[in-house]
């Protein structure tokens, strides 16, 4: 027997010390494993087999269960060697084959980029999480062995690995509630992206190593003294906080080294839930506690079912500290977060319980499956996952957490998509707030909807929200709810990019090369490419690359053409016409003239037309993102016509504003008291309650310009109870 036989050997006796283990299943998975990976080495020149060994040694140490161990001991079989899933699960169970398929890397697949290949990894993790979270136990355990002997890796390959780690691997651990493995994959991955910061970190540390032990074995003996005689079975415990947490304080908030109040910490553990808080009064009768620096999360745990009292006081010295306090059960959870239901609830048995804790894993697979490209699945899961959280409360009481930065946006679609889609307003702690408000720990928030049908978000939304589940229902709904002006915006865009990069055609050509382009894509004809753009689900700058070549190897011959259509367009003579609707236009005739709906023009703004591809002339206004700055040397200036308001005309157009105020007798009179002051006419009103004490009244009036329109909002604002007020229909 060798060695490292010999280091398995070890690792098997501690196993047949626990009954609930299946030892010769898990014998054979060695065996398998060690003749499936014979002649294979590591990159340290160890064997092969040691890694999966160790792996399993770290989920034995979680408690984790028989198929966890077995799963660990195979779980690079199917990836590196000729044995396949379905022999595994011949022999080991359906449970252990679904664990290897689980952590088994996408094989046969051609992707084109290292982001589609990590994506595509990432998605089938979280769909395997979500049939049975053991898989990330094993691949976080997985990824820990790896990152304990990275030092083997070139050095490209440390800095990747890391990243990757601090970014999806770590938050993920902390997710699921186990800090040994969280801390350790946060602390060895700054060890390779920033080793300056993590030797200068660690030599602080150590410079204050025997100060810090004289310091917390004072305290703690003090606390003894105190609550031992009064609670049986209490421990008290300390630590010092992780050179990671230290990081991120002192190199990326600012900190020094002095501001990081919860450097030291002592841990009190305890039988139950009223010593607890007995606890906590003691400690704070012998220690000033810091005002704003208590957080109970034994009565709001945090999502991934962490319990404790926390708690920053000041020793008789001056040295601030922190306190923790929470029973045996808590102490299971916090330290082994999920792990815990495996050692201490038999396997799969506390499953049901922890439904809620693993909600998560349900909404990451919802970001996956509208995420438009491989990046933006894997920016969506990384800002989810984000471990720095903010924990704000329902108008019930009910706890919601966020990734820092969020918004009351993100806030409403976390509730559900239907409350984000009708969202109007929010009021924080019963203050009403703008949209892009940034939400902090412990607000109540109340989201403000609308019932009317056809109410929806805004595509600015997109740019304030933080979330990837807010991004992508915002997109879903756009795509669902708003196919026309999709199609429409999308137009527009698709030839604004083309023109920037010099791809010029006429006619059917262009309808052509367009309709080569959707086919590339996979959608069923241009309409659907067209919608897909305007919602924001295609980038078409991300696809001009592909359009560029595919324009120079088989469109290439129509350039020429094309420079004498466009010769002769700007030759023409410039004529003008004028449309029943009160726009003076150059240089055409007889042309359909509509109102573009990515910006609705009204009388007195500056405008100007486009000349669409078979849809006749798009009239923007003249600041409408989709109009150049520069017309004159923009990339087909010939399409852009020069057009104002006839002022000889006036036209009075219809316009409809939703007015949302407090509900209250009398508001809907104001409303219509200010308007026939004003001699506006009305053409319809109609008033309803809509949530919580709030109305909306929507109202069809006549306008003449955008400074009357403005002016009737002003007024309206002005009433009793008014708080939001926008133009229906934009």
């Amino acid at each position: 027997m060798s060695e490292y036989d010999d280091g398995f050997a070890v690792f098997f006796e501690e196993i047949k010390q626990h009954p609930q283990y299946n030892i010769d299943k898990i014998k054979q998975a060695y065996e398998l494993a060690d003749k499936a990976h014979n002649g294979q080495k590591r990159r340290s020149g160890e064997p092969y087999i040691m890694h999966p060994v160790a792996v399993a040694k770290i989920l034995f140490e979680l408690g984790m269960d028989n198929e966890c161990i077995i799963g660990a001991l195979l779980h690079d079989v199917v990836e590196d060697t000729e044995y396949t899933l379905s022999y595994i699960g011949e022999n080991f169970g359906a449970d252990v084959e679904l664990l290897v398929d689980g952590v088994t890397k996408l094989g046969q697949i051609p992707l084109s980029t290292r982001e589609e290949v990590q994506a595509e990894n990432i998605r089938k993790m979280f769909m395997a999480m979500n049939k049975d979270v053991r898989v990330i136990i094993i691949k976080l355990a997985d990824r820990l062995h790896n990152m304990r002997t990275l030092q083997h890796m070139p050095e490209y390959k440390q800095r990747e690995k890391s990243l990757e780690t601090l970014e999806i691997y770590a938050p993920i651990a902390h997710r699921l509630g186990i800090r040994a493995i969280k801390e350790e994959l946060e602390d060895a991955a700054v060890r390779y992206l920033d080793p300056i910061a993590y030797r200068e970190i660690e030599n602080s540390l150590s410079m204050k190593q025997e100060e810090g032990e004289n310091f917390l074995n004072d305290i703690k003996a003090q606390i003894s003294e105190r609550i031992t005689p009064l609670m049986e079975n209490a421990n008290i415990t300390s630590r010092v906080k992780s050179v990671h947490g230290i990081f991120r304080k002192v190199y990326i908030k600012g900190k020094s080294f002095e501001e990081i109040y919860d450097i030291y910490a002592v841990r009190i553990i305890v039988n139950s839930m009223i010593d607890c808080y007995n606890a906590l009064g003691i400690v704070h009768d012998m220690f000033k506690p810091l005002p704003g620096r208590f957080k109970d999360y034994i009565s709001t745990p945090k999502p991934n079912m962490y319990q404790s009292l926390h708690t920053t006081v000041l020793s008789q010295s001056g040295v601030p500290f922190e306190i923790q306090i929470r029973t045996w059960e808590m102490h299971r959870t916090a330290e082994l977060g999920i792990a815990a239901h495996w050692k201490y609830k038999l396997g799969k048995g506390g499953r049901d319980s922890l439904d809620a804790g693993l909600a998560w894993i349900h909404r990451m697979l919802e970001t996956g499956e509208e995420s438009a490209t491989p990046e933006d699945l894997v920016a969506n899961i990384k800002g989810d996952l984000s471990v720095e959280e903010v924990y704000v409360f329902t108008p019930k009481g009910d706890v919601k957490s966020l990734p820092t930065g969020s918004t009351v946006i993100d806030f409403a679609y976390a509730i559900h998509s239907a409350v984000g889609n009708k969202m109007v307003g929010a009021k924080v702690d019963g203050r009403i707030v703008s949209l892009d408000y940034v939400v902090n720990t412990g607000e109540r928030i109340e989201v403000l909807t609308s019932n009317q049908q056809n109410k929806g978000p805004s595509k600015d939304w997109l740019s304030i929200v933080k979330t990837g589940e807010a991004r992508n229902k915002i997109r879903t709904w756009f795509k669902k709810e708003k196919r026309e002006e999709n199609i429409e915006e999308g137009k527009l865009i698709v030839e604004k990019e083309l023109r920037r990069n010099f791809i010029r055609f006429s006619g059917e050509k262009y309808n052509e090369f367009i309709a080569r382009i959707a086919e590339r894509q996979h959608f069923g004809d241009t309409d659907e490419f067209y919608a897909a753009v305007g919602y924001g689900g295609i980038q078409i700058s991300r696809l001009m690359p592909g359009i560029k070549d595919e324009y120079n190897r088989n469109w290439k011959e129509d350039k020429e053409a094309e420079k004498v259509v466009t010769s002769n367009v700007v030759d023409k003579p410039r004529k003008t016409s004028q449309s029943s609707n009160g726009i003076i236009v150059e240089g055409i005739d007889n042309c359909l003239i509509k109102m573009a709906k990515c910006c609705s023009p009204l009388p007195g703004e500056e405008i100007v037309g486009f000349i669409t591809r078979g849809h006749g002339l798009s009239v923007h206004k003249r600041n409408c993102v989709n109009v150049p700055q520069d017309l004159e040397h923009s990339a087909e200036p010939e399409r852009w016509i020069k057009a104002h308001w006839d002022e000889s005309v006036k036209i009075e157009t219809k316009s409809t504003l939703d007015v949302y105020a407090i509900d209250r007798d009398g508001v809907v009179l104001d409303i219509t008291s200010k308007l026939m002051n004003m001699h506006v006419k009305i053409h319809s009103i109609n008033a309803r309650p809509i949530n919580d004490g709030n109305c909306l009244t929507t109202l069809t009036m006549a306008v003449n310009s955008k400074e009357h329109l403005e002016n009737i909002v002003k007024i309206i604002r002005k009433i009793e109870g008014v708080y939001h007020i926008e133009r229906s229909g934009l």
